[in-house]
Formats: C-alpha cells, sequence, structure tokens
C-alpha cells in the first residue's frame, strides 16, 4: 500500500504536470490524493518544499546515474581527458529510463519550462552535478576560454529541456518523434561539435 507522503508525491506530479504549478495549489492536491492539509505541512512544510521534493524523488537518481557513467568514462580515458561525446552521452543518457518510467516528471518538467521556474530547479537540484560535467569538459577542451565554455553548458541544458520536454517545433514523420534516446543521441552528436568549434571571436575582435 503506498504511504500518505508518496501519494502526495504522486498526485502533486501528475497535477503540476497537467496544469502548472501556478494553476495547482496545495488544496486541489489533498483533494486529489484524499488526505488533510496537515499531512502536507508535516512532509513538505510548504507548496515550494512539495515541489522540491517532487523533483528530488526523481533527480537524484538521474544525477547519481551521471555521476556513475563520468566516473567510468574517465576511468577507461586513463586519467587523460575525455572524448567531448562520452561526457555528453554520460549527462543526457540517463534522463531517457527516467523519462520512460515517469511520463508525468516529464510533463512537470515541461511546466517548469514554461513557467520560467527552470533556472530556480537547475540551481538547487543540477548545480553541483552540472560543476562535476564542466570540469570533465574543461579537461577535455582546454583552448576554449572559460566564459565560453558555460556558455555552451548553458546552451547544452537548455537543448536538452527542449528535447525532453516540448515537441518538435517543425513536423516529423512519427517514427522519428516518439522515442526519447534516439532523440537524445542526435542531441549527443549535435551538442559535441558546438563544444569542439572554435573560440568565439574576442570583444577585441568584434
Amino acid at each position: 500500500m503506498i504511504d500518505t507522503k508518496e501519494k502526495i508525491l504522486d498526485t502533486a506530479e501528475r497535477l503540476i504536470g497537467e496544469q502548472g504549478y501556478a494553476a495547482t495549489s496545495l488544496r486541489h492536491v489533498i483533494a486529489e490524493a484524499g488526505v488533510n492539509l496537515a499531512a502536507v505541512h508535516y512532509h513538505f512544510g510548504s507548496k515550494e518544499g512539495l515541489l522540491d521534493a517532487v523533483v528530488t524523488r526523481k533527480v537524484t537518481p538521474v544525477n547519481l546515474t551521471r555521476l556513475a557513467w563520468l566516473e567510468r568514462v574517465e576511468t577507461e580515458a586513463g586519467g587523460g581527458p575525455v572524448e567531448v561525446e562520452k561526457i555528453l552521452e554520460s549527462f543526457l543518457l540517463p534522463t531517457v529510463e527516467v523519462a520512460g518510467r515517469s511520463p508525468d516528471f516529464v510533463r512537470l518538467m515541461g511546466q517548469m519550462l514554461a513557467e520560467g521556474m527552470m533556472p530556480r530547479i537547475v540551481e538547487k537540484h543540477f548545480r553541483p552535478t552540472g560543476m562535476r560535467f564542466v570540469s570533465a569538459l574543461r579537461q577535455a577542451l582546454p583552448a576554449l576560454p572559460e566564459e565560453e565554455l558555460l556558455w555552451r553548458v548553458h546552451f547544452m541544458v537548455g537543448a536538452m529541456a527542449h528535447t525532453m520536454c516540448r515537441p518538435p517545433m517543425f513536423p516529423l514523420p512519427p517514427e522519428g518523434a516518439a522515442d526519447l534516446e534516439p532523440r537524445m543521441k542526435l542531441l549527443v552528436t549535435f551538442l559535441s561539435a558546438g563544444f569542439r568549434a572554435p573560440a568565439t571571436a574576442g570583444k577585441e575582435e568584434r
């Protein structure tokens, strides 16, 4: 039997995914979950605390998998720089499993993107893991200026969010739009070329 805390988390994940964070009240969550308001305050403290718990529940295992993948490819590289593709695969491909198991969570993250809440989510739930990947990319791309590297990582996170949470802007045949894993592999190829591109000309040259 599902316990009260998990029931609240499941309900909040589904409702926020369907209608967005702003439009989902705690009273709506408790009515759908069949619990009382005291239970929400006991377990999560507030609506913001509930959202953080919903995100943490799914993001923590993904981040642990990302780090394990990265450590494996670093070990295989024997202390040298890791290929950019392998770094990006370690960051992007672990999202495929959670997306397959939890379509409600993918919809929730799409709502966070639409409501402008993604920077807060990234800062709170992805930053330490993200900085570990920045270090790996820095080693793989030593000639790339730090500011430009960080911008490219920013672009990577945005591209990942849109690839996971938004339908294609231009129509694709059904076989080209369904599965997340092929899309993520396409994204690895695309981003690898972007990360390897020469640095943009300096300010003095513009």
